[in-house]
């Protein structure tokens, strides 16, 4: 069962694991959280990048006992309610990305479509692997295969229909 939205805002928890309680949206919780995820980049694309890779890992230490203890209340082995992951994913798909709008949401889209589609390996961690480890893992190998797609995208396009940042 779902926590109540007065629960994700007393209980820090829930507040992070539920994506600040995007992760209730009656539809596409992931996507929701992903969407949190591109709204936060807006304040970490202000960092260098060391930095802002430092605060992706620490997201990810944090994030998988945080997804297993909240997976463990509420007693769902990969809670679709739980979008801290995607969270983290995004961010991960959107490291060093120039700051306009094309290649923001180009990260934004190429990550849902790795973790909606989860290719190998990402539907192998998604299967076997368990607790905050398999839940936080498969949105990460899914933020780094949009990672590689847009960088190399950058490399082949640094300035789509002549737009440069």
């Amino acid at each position: 069962m779902k926590p109540s939205m007065k629960e994700v805002f007393t209980q820090p928890d829930y507040l992070l694991a539920l994506g600040f309680g995007s992760g209730l949206a009656p539809q596409a919780p992931g996507t929701m959280g992903s969407m949190v995820g591109v709204i936060l980049f807006a304040a970490l694309s202000l960092l260098p990048t060391p930095l802002y890779i430092l605060v992706v890992l620490a997201a990810l230490a944090i994030g998988i006992p945080l997804c297993s203890r909240v997976a463990r209340r509420l007693a769902i082995k990969d809670p679709a309610c739980i979008v801290w992951d995607e969270i983290v994913g995004v961010w991960i798909a959107l490291i060093a990305v120039p700051l306009n709008g094309w290649w923001i949401l180009t990260g934004f889209v190429l990550f849902r479509l790795f973790d909606i589609w989860k290719p190998w390996p990402v539907r192998y961690v998604d299967q076997h692997w368990q607790g905050g480890l398999g839940i936080m893992m498969d949105d990460v190998i899914a933020g780094l295969m949009a990672l590689i797609v847009i960088q190399t995208g950058l490399w082949f396009w640094p300035c789509p229909w002549g737009y440069c940042p």
